[in-house]
């Protein structure tokens, strides 16, 4: 892997950098970016994926908050005419501005663990606008992504993350491959977005009815919804009022949404 003189990380940005170069090499190969495709790195750090997702040929378009990292970054591609750069938070980034493009957009990074759950709920927001995610998140979240019902893991994130993309676990990563040691373990995960156009109004609405029923894990999800969906509505949607929140699946969240969607 190409070495470049590192930079400090900053526990602010919650900055791990990543060092293995099997690790690199596994996520670029997931990711097949290729000459002419669009793809968008989240949090770029010292460039070890910039480098060689620039290579592929793809049109690049890196997001960093830390402005020594763009710094460092605009100076060692400034020379590649398919690499840009924006400079600033990716929780205020306008992924909702971005041109439509053949294929969809692909998306790459190694996310910040203090903001992994919100942003992959921004990008679930404009999943139609994504052909392929391949990120790397700590190893409990990319579990709960792919819990099915009933596991210890399953939650809120499992039902929206399922509801827009197909999961898949790609990798397990150690602490050691990063600079510094994060104290967890870390996973890389694929997601592909089902590509199925939704009524955002629809899709906010199954949002409530999850958060909600998730909100009170120990309650039934009748006392959960109580005030926003009633017997009758359990009944229709062929759903056990009885039941919790992590017994039911992403179908049932659906259905029962559908059932009470005005």
């Amino acid at each position: 892997m190409e070495r470049h003189d590192s930079a400090p990380a900053r526990k602010r940005f919650g900055q791990h950098f990543l060092i293995d170069a099997y690790a690199v090499d596994t996520i670029i190969r997931c990711t097949d970016a290729r000459p002419g495709e669009h793809v968008i790195e989240i949090g770029p750090g010292e460039g070890v994926l910039t480098g060689q997702l620039v290579a592929t040929g793809a049109e690049l378009l890196a997001i960093e908050i830390d402005r020594d990292l763009v710094t460092r970054l605009t100076r060692r591609f400034e020379k590649a005419a398919n690499f840009r750069l924006h400079s600033g938070d990716v929780l205020k980034f306008d992924f909702g501005a971005l041109p439509p493009v053949v294929g969809g957009w692909k998306v790459v990074g190694n996310l910040p663990y203090n903001i992994s759950t919100p942003l992959i709920m921004l990008l679930l927001a404009h999943a139609q606008t994504f052909s392929r995610l391949v990120v790397m998140v700590q190893r409990e979240v990319a579990e709960r992504m792919a819990a099915v019902e009933g596991s210890h893991s399953y939650g809120r994130l499992s039902v929206m993350v399922q509801r827009r993309c197909q999961v898949r676990s790609i990798l397990d990563i150690g602490p050691d491959s990063f600079r510094p040691p994060p104290k967890v373990d870390s996973s890389v995960v694929e997601l592909i977005p089902h590509g199925r156009q939704l009524d955002e109004g629809f899709e906010q609405w199954l949002a409530d009815v999850v958060r909600l029923a998730f909100s009170a894990r120990r309650k039934t999800v009748a006392n959960a919804l109580r005030g926003h969906i009633d017997s009758a509505a359990f009944a229709a949607a062929g759903i056990n009022p009885g039941a919790r929140a992590e017994q039911l699946s992403v179908a049932d969240f659906v259905r029962l949404a559908e059932v009470t969607h005005r």
